[in-house]
């Protein structure tokens, strides 16, 4: 393979997981006020509302961990490309359902098909770019698949925000179907998506197929070193408390700040911006200035201290204000926790992040189901609760001296 056709792979590859996420990050500012006409819709009770935020939020991680070993599997044995356009297919069948949905369970039912299929896009599309990359260029093209991501998120959000307030007047129904200005935004994710899936179908060559049969058993008898449990338990509160604030900021904005879907959508843009830019900025130039552990420690204490302080902010400006510093701390913690779990072995390099995404993918499933819970007792709650645990959690990071 010569290098233009190889960037043409990567391209197409970086493209694949930047449309994905566009389609997650579209959902995040509105989610809230389509739940509720849903919800208002099917005469739940209003109190109810907020709960089913929390869930559909968390349904689909949960799903995509139950589902992601599955697809790495499949695409050993099938190629990575057939399994990459069953993903691709899956998001846009779920965009379809969650745009034309008539019901909280045609929600539901959207959000756990997608979760299901959506798991093959991003895992197999890094093991497409390591398959085809050297080991020399392969951190370096890990590092644009994760631009690729975070791009998606940061403007999926400000998309669906912006496209959730055309002035669409329209609607249509057609059985169980419904169209009006909500579905808008997802409807452009389908179509989007469609139009990729026709691209790679077209330009996207398969890589080989592992035919070859392991004749060693995998053990999984293994144990964690201590070191490795506190990076995990680090991992898993700064992932829980992320995802919490994504939900409840979604559900604040509207209700209390009365912000619209295009404001909220500005806040989750800052967010990913700040932390898209910095994170790279501190993993490379972070250890210059002080070193990994402080960073991690000034990190939380950054983190703990917006949200403390975030119930109490009203104007527009200063809440989006303290999102960035918010993102500014998580981008200081995230890379240099990644860091340290990719150097606990150079063998089990592998295992160990996958280990600690699975904690990740535990955080981002337990945070919105908290954080709504807590919603009920007042507004206050989960910013107050989520800044205690991230604050607390900076005790941990004394045990991080050795490895044990």
């Amino acid at each position: 393979m010569n290098k233009p056709q190889k960037l043409g792979r990567i391209f197409l590859i970086l493209l694949s997981l930047f449309v994905v996420m566009l389609g997650y990050g579209i959902l995040l500012p509105i989610l809230p006020y389509y739940t509720e006409r849903l919800a208002l819709k099917d005469n739940l009770d209003a109190d109810r509302i907020n709960f089913h935020i929390g869930m559909l939020t968390s349904i689909y991680p949960l799903f995509q961990l139950i589902f992601v070993i599955v697809w790495g599997r499949l695409s050993d044995k099938y190629g990575r490309k057939p399994i990459i356009l069953v993903g691709l297919i899956g998001f846009i069948t779920m965009n379809l359902l969650t745009g034309l949905a008539t019901s909280l369970t045609m929600l539901y039912s959207a959000r756990i098909f997608g979760g299901i299929f959506t798991s093959s896009v991003i895992p197999v599309s890094n093991a497409y770019l390591s398959d085809i990359t050297s080991q020399k260029r392969r951190t370096k093209t890990m590092a644009w698949s994760g631009v690729a991501i975070s791009s998606g998120v940061i403007f999926g959000p400000v998309l669906g925000g912006l496209l959730s307030q055309t002035n669409v007047h329209l609607e249509l129904s057609f059985g169980i179907f419904h169209f009006n200005r909500f579905s808008i935004p997802f409807l452009f994710a389908a179509i989007l998506g469609l139009i990729i899936l026709f691209v790679i179908i077209k330009w996207l060559k398969n890589t080989a197929i592992v035919t070859r049969i392991r004749e060693k058993t995998i053990k999984f008898d293994f144990t964690l070193s201590n070191y490795f449990i506190i990076l995990l338990l680090l991992s898993f509160v700064m992932q829980f408390v992320v995802t919490l604030f994504e939900t409840v900021f979604s559900i604040y904005g509207k209700d209390e700040l009365a912000f619209n879907s295009s404001q909220v959508g500005i806040g989750f843009m800052l967010c990913g911006s700040v932390m898209a830019v910095l994170q790279p900025v501190f993993a490379t130039y972070g250890e210059k200035i002080i070193t990994s552990k402080q960073q991690i420690t000034l990190g939380l204490l950054i983190t703990g201290v917006s949200l403390l302080m975030f119930p109490f902010l009203q104007s527009e400006l200063s809440v989006y204000g303290m999102i960035i510093l918010f993102a500014s701390g998580g981008a200081m913690v995230t890379p240099n926790l990644l860091s340290a779990v990719s150097l606990l072995s150079k063998e089990d390099t592998g295992r160990n992040i996958s280990i600690q995404s699975s904690s990740n993918s535990i955080g981002q499933i337990l945070g919105p189901v908290l954080g709504t819970w807590l919603l009920a007792g007042g507004f206050y709650y989960p910013f107050i609760i989520a800044g205690l645990i991230i604050l607390m959690a900076i005790g941990l990071v004394y045990y991080l001296q050795t490895k044990n």
